[in-house]
Parts: C-alpha cells; structure tokens; sequence
C-alpha cells in the first residue's frame, strides 16, 4: 500500500512509526563501545527493570521478533512429543508460518472460541493420553494478553487456566505482543496479572508500543529453561549489539512511557468504537477493550474504502474487518475516516 504515502492508517500497530523518546535512547546508547551479546550495562538495567515489573525470579532474554519470543520461549519448556494447545486464533496457530511446529516440533492443538479468549472447559478435549505412548504429552497452554480479538483475559481467568494447567502438570504461556494494552485496560502492574496471577513463561512485546523492535522472552520461574541461551543462539537470535534492544526497554519503562502509549491507543479504539456505532449498517462484533475494532463492513464499501486508508479483511466470508488504533493515532485520523465511511455508506443505502 505504498501509494497511500507512510498515511496513517488502521491496519496495524506495527505500521505506526517509533516513539521519539525510543528513537532519543537508542541515540544516547550508540556511544562508545560495550561487549557485545548482551554483557553490557544497558542489557543488565533493561533485565533489573524487568525483575521490577515481574518479580525477582524472572529471567529474561531479548530477541528480535515476536515469532522468536513465542517460539524460541515454547522450544525452552516442550519436547518434540509434546502438544501446545491454544486458541484457533492465536498468532502460534495462525500468523508464525508454522515456526513454533518446526522448531519446537510439538503439536499445535487449537479450540475454537469466539472471542480469542480460552477457558478450562473448552480445553478438556485436548486433555488426555498422558503417560500414553500414543499420543503426543500435552505441557503447555497458550493464551495472548490481549488476544488477537482485541479482548483481555481478567486475573481471574488467568489463574483459572493456570490452576488446570498445573493441576495437569502443563505450564501457562502468554503472548504479550500487546501485554501493554492489557495491563491498561485492567488498570493494573503487569505482575498482577502474568507471575502473580501462575503464568509460568511469557513473550513480553514493545514493537507494536512505540518499539523500533525487540522482544523479551520471561521466565517467571526458576531455572524453568536453565538452557535457554543456547537455544537463543541456536535460534539465531542472540543480537550482537543487544544494547540497541535493550535500550529501547529503558525508555519504554520510563516514566511509565508504556501506558501513556497503550493508554493513548486503547482511547483511540473507543473512540473510533462509538463513531462506528453511530454508523447506520455496521456492526461492531467484539468487546473494545484494547486498541482493535472489529467490524462488519459491506464488503464493495471496505474495498473502496481501503484505497484511502488500509486496513486488514479479518474473515471473508462474513465481511468482519480489523481496525487497529496505535501510539500515533490522532482524533483527525479518525474523524477522517468517518467521514468517508459515512459517506460510502449513504451513497450504498
């Protein structure tokens, strides 16, 4: 969509540019020299930052990529007769190109939910064979705090799935691609709801927050992965001059940078919700809790709306579209495309 010329659009957090105060700390970071592979002081305080936010015990290792943390972090717990269960949605099952099968060589098991969020019940069809020659072990439940629906999972919830999966002997992970969001939406510190809460391991995000890149794979538990830096090299993702994504972490957690750019996304989506809402013809299909709007649009409306601002078709068949608020989205971006939405729609009516 490079005719729309770097327009601010709804396709994606991940199109939305680099906070000026992350762009500052990779400048202020590029002095000098430092031992490289993430020996340095700027890797070390990004780590104890960390431990602030999740708890003394956790170790925590920087990677490239969400596809990475997620995969990489799976490979550290799970053998190759081990099965991953999740929901049908979960970017592990729909949006990593099979990595977490090739790498981890587990099964992937899904359930189908509407609204991305998993429970104990939907899980119990999948839950059985252990100590079965047979049958693939499960170890571990997957679930992503927010989910790719743009819902959040309560604590409650969390320590319901946690509770199973231990009463089962499996783990909890969760994809925080967009942990930030969450911890806004609950109006609560991140510990309460991932090492507090019986989240064994997780993928922290800042990409899709005001990140350049970079990811951080957590161990909330003791020596829960002691081998994990040998399969980040093996993995290929051990940076050389990790100061660059460590850095970024130390602006990120400064000054609460973090929830002043998930807050500000989070209240563009509510806003873009209710104007939506107003629009006669279209449906909003998910609970806005975060910073994703999901939508029935008139399928010949969103093609033609889309040549103004890209946005992705979530499911074809039912006319359902994502829109994604980020960092940098203004009340004029959204009046903007109202305008035009409305527009297209009375024109159709």
């Amino acid at each position: 969509m490079e005719s729309l010329n770097n327009k601010r659009g709804f396709a994606s957090d991940n199109n939305a540019g680099v906070h000026p105060e992350i762009l500052k700390e990779i400048i202020s970071a590029n002095e000098g020299h430092v031992v490289g592979y993430g020996d340095d002081r700027y890797t070390r305080k990004a780590q104890d930052l960390f431990r602030q936010h999740l708890g003394s015990d956790a170790e925590v290792y920087f990677v490239f990529t969400g596809t990475a943390a997620n995969t990489l972090g799976l490979t550290g717990v799970t053998r190759s007769w081990n099965s991953v269960i999740t929901a049908h949605t979960a970017h592990i099952q729909q949006d990593e190109c099979g990595a977490p099968e090739k790498y981890t060589g587990c099964k992937v098991l899904t359930v189908d939910t509407p609204d991305g969020k998993i429970s104990p019940s939907l899980l119990m069809r999948h839950v059985h064979g252990f100590g079965f020659e047979h049958h693939s072990q499960p170890k571990v439940i997957s679930i992503t705090q927010t989910t790719e629906m743009g819902t959040v999972y309560s604590v409650d919830e969390i320590k319901a799935l946690a509770a199973f999966a231990h009463d089962y002997g499996m783990l909890l992970h969760m994809d925080g691609a967009r942990i930030a969001n969450a911890a806004v939406y609950l109006n609560l510190p991140f510990r309460e709801f991932t090492t507090d809460a019986g989240v064994d391991f997780l993928s922290f995000g800042g990409t899709k927050n005001g990140m350049m890149y970079g990811e951080a794979v957590c161990f909330l538990k003791p020596e829960l992965s002691p081998d994990f830096k040998y399969i980040r090299k093996q993995g290929m993702q051990l940076s050389s001059k990790m100061r660059y994504i460590s850095a970024q972490y130390l602006a990120y957690f400064r000054d609460d940078l973090w929830k002043r750019n998930a807050s500000h996304a989070n209240a563009m989506a509510q806003i873009l919700a209710q104007k939506i809402k107003d629009i006669p013809g279209i449906r909003i299909t998910q609970q806005v809790q975060s910073n994703g709007v999901f939508a029935i649009i008139p399928h010949d409306v969103a093609e033609t709306l889309m040549k103004s601002y890209f946005f992705y078709s979530w499911d074809e068949l039912t006319s359902e579209y994502r829109l994604m608020t980020s960092w940098d989205t203004t009340a004029e971006d959204i009046e903007d495309f109202i305008r035009l939405l409305r527009e297209l729609m009375l024109k159709r009516a």
